[in-house]
């Protein structure tokens, strides 16, 4: 199959190697990029333990910022992947955003001091809110922005011309940013042709209604692929 990645540039390496060794072709079609930002201060605290939802959260780190003692949570291999790189005590759980705000709730406490969530400026769910909900003190810092891609690049003309076969999203946001370049480029009647493989509902729910929506038994990326296998 001929697939899109839509995932920003420093994720899609390792998923396009796995892809190719499927025997999918893949087209790239990155819908964010990402932007640290500057200046940002974290401040020296006691954390009880690190929550980072995304491998951008790691990657987008000051210089200098002590972090790798402290207890490191994460959501799933690729976040894992990169905290561990970076020397941190990470282990990963949840596979989402919820999931790991469950795992903080059942498995942490409250009275053992403060939660250091590092984020981008936009996230899929809020995880502040339900830590704090639960009564944790909960510091959010945010340490990088997702710029919405302006075009398709190479997946036009192949969406356009029938030669793409899927498309992998893994975010409401991207499945919207996908949605209005899709229509700005005039192909809606052909993306109601494509497969959507969604790694969640409210994935999938970003869609227009009537374009085949697939979604993942899990969210994490190898739900994905095997929904790909399916789909294949």
């Amino acid at each position: 199959m001929r697939v899109a990645v839509t995932r920003p540039e420093e994720d899609a390496g390792p998923l396009t190697a796995k892809l190719t060794a499927m025997g999918h072709e893949v087209v790239m079609a990155p819908l964010l990029t990402i932007r640290p930002r500057e200046g940002v201060s974290i401040p020296a605290l006691p954390w009880q333990a690190i929550a980072v939802t995304s491998a951008n959260g790691i990657r987008a780190l000051p210089a200098g910022h002590d972090l790798t003692s402290f207890r490191t949570l994460t959501v799933g291999p690729q976040s894992l992947k990169a905290a561990r790189a970076a020397g941190f005590r990470a282990e990963a759980h949840g596979g989402d955003v919820n999931g790991l705000a469950l795992f903080i709730r059942d498995n942490l406490d409250p009275k053992a001091g403060p939660i250091l969530y590092l984020s981008g400026a936009e996230t899929a769910g809020d995880l502040e809110a339900q830590l704090t909900a639960a009564g944790f003190e909960c510091c959010r810092v945010v340490l990088y922005d997702a710029a919405p891609a302006e075009a398709l690049d190479g997946a036009e003309d192949d969406l356009r011309h029938g030669r793409l076969d899927a498309v992998l999203l893994y975010s409401p946001r991207s499945a919207k940013i996908w949605r209005d370049l899709v229509r700005r480029a005039g192909l809606d009647s052909a993306a109601a042709r494509l497969r959507h493989l969604c790694l969640s509902r409210n994935v999938a729910a970003a869609l227009p209604e009537g374009w085949p929506a697939s979604i993942a038994a899990s969210p994490d990326e190898a739900a994905i692929l095997a929904l790909l296998d399916q789909t294949a």
